[in-house]
């Protein structure tokens, strides 16, 4: 399945002033496919397992020199270590913590070798190297597929190239958005995780690629022993199953089933974001760029990871779903927010750690909140999400009389469209925001 951030893979590999590559995201996201895809466009490809190869670490113990570890992998695997012509891959880097140290040190003495690192619980290795690689490695953080990838994964083109073509003031005929609108429920029932689809696009039997989500569902559990130094296992599976309860609205810790005070759940959500299957959405009082400079740590909601997982856990009945004109009437989770959100990390934050924000009035007794902030052309841009294609916009009106921007966006099941100040985009074309 072709990926967007594949582009930038390939323009890492060209660029002469490149830094040592650091692929970061959630378990069977797709990371070591992707490296292995790029690895095709070299002549030779040396893939190292930390995991699945133990002894290999050995080549890392003590010295920390590149040259001498490139000749140690080169003579183990058969296979040449030549700038130019080698792409080298660490794959599960997280489980030899000097080869992470390592990375600095190939990008200093050997920055004419194509170098990446890739793994699934990197940022719990990264706590203890407080000055890993700084100004020294390039992170790229990859996420389950987005809807746009969904579309070309099932081989359809046309209709993508007909969804980016339409705008507010250009909406789709109906016939283009009644079919967009099909392929987006059966996206929010797969998810975006690649064996899920894969399974999905061979078979065309949701069954089978429920079985498929299950077996994620339980790699995922099994990971949690691997976390059982810092949080208790129970614990920590109590508060996946409530972040999943609350995906999509703000995160209340007392909510979280089982033992345990707060600040051991606090802890336990802090595990679940340290290892990509949680996201923090925090509360900015909007007053100007950036949002981040009125962000309270206090106040955030949370979104899960991917939406076919959620909605797995929470028991969906498929054939309810794929009726429905409101799809949040049939699940508890705020699906609808829940995917908004997801699809705006996927396309904005490939670079850097994802970071959202919401709004709400700061005042007693009040209900207005906005569900996202986009940061668009140095403006500050409501975006409220509605699950069907009715619902009230009270909030989007304070919130346009209060901070005065140039329009406010509302995603919901409508076609484009726009009234007043407010643009229209369809929930399946989250990616046209920054163009509207």
């Amino acid at each position: 399945m072709e990926r967007t951030i594949f582009k930038e893979l390939e323009q890492w590999k060209e660029n002469k002033k490149r830094k040592v590559l650091l692929v970061r995201g959630a378990r069977q996201v797709g990371k070591t496919y992707l490296i292995r895809q790029l690895g095709k466009r070299f002549k030779y490809f040396l893939e190292v397992n930390f995991e699945s190869e133990p002894e290999v670490k050995t080549f890392f113990e003590g010295n920390l020199d590149p040259h001498e570890i490139s000749t140690k992998l080169s003579a183990y695997y058969g296979i040449p270590v030549t700038e130019g012509e080698t792409l080298l891959f660490f794959d599960e880097v997280q489980s030899c913590i000097p080869a992470i140290q390592s990375l600095r040190f190939f990008y200093e003495k050997r920055p004419g070798l194509h170098l990446v690192a890739a793994g699934s619980l990197l940022e719990f290795a990264l706590q203890q190297i407080p000055s890993f690689g700084v100004g020294r490695i390039r992170s790229l953080f990859l996420y389950p597929l987005s809807f746009n990838e969904f579309l070309n994964a099932a081989n359809q083109k046309g209709l993508l190239e007909i969804k980016k073509s339409a705008a507010p003031n250009k909406p789709l005929d109906d016939a283009f958005h009644r079919n967009l609108i099909e392929w987006f429920r059966k996206f929010i029932i797969i998810g975006g995780m690649p064996e899920a689809i894969k399974t999905f696009l061979e078979t065309g039997d949701f069954l089978k690629t429920q079985n498929i989500l299950d077996d994620i569902v339980i790699s995922l559990e099994d990971d949690f022993t691997k976390y059982k130094d810092r949080i208790n296992t129970s614990r920590l599976k109590d508060v996946f199953l409530s972040a999943i309860n609350q995906s999509g609205g703000k995160f209340n810790v007392s909510s979280s089933s089982g033992s345990g005070n707060q600040q051991q759940k606090k802890d336990a959500l802090e595990m679940l974001v340290m290892a990509g299957l949680c996201y923090r959405v925090y509360h900015s009082s909007a007053n100007g760029i950036p949002l981040a400079a009125e962000k309270n740590h206090k106040k955030f909601k949370v979104l899960f990871f991917d939406t076919g997982i959620a909605l797995r856990y929470l028991k969906l009945n498929i054939a309810n779903f794929l009726m429905a004109d409101n799809i949040n009437n049939i699940n508890k989770g705020n699906i609808a927010e829940q995917f908004v959100g997801l699809e705006l990390i996927k396309y904005l934050f490939s670079a850097s750690k994802p970071e959202l924000y919401y709004w709400h009035r700061e005042k007693s007794g009040s209900s207005a909140e906005i569900d996202y902030l986009a940061e668009l052309n140095n403006q500050i841009l409501p975006v409220e999400v509605k699950s069907g294609t009715q619902g009230k916009m009270q909030s989007m009106q304070i919130f346009l009389n209060n901070k005065k921007p140039p329009y406010g966006i509302r995603i919901s099941m409508e076609n484009f469209s726009q009234y007043q100040k407010i643009k229209v985009c369809p929930v399946y074309a989250v990616d046209s925001l920054v163009n509207v």
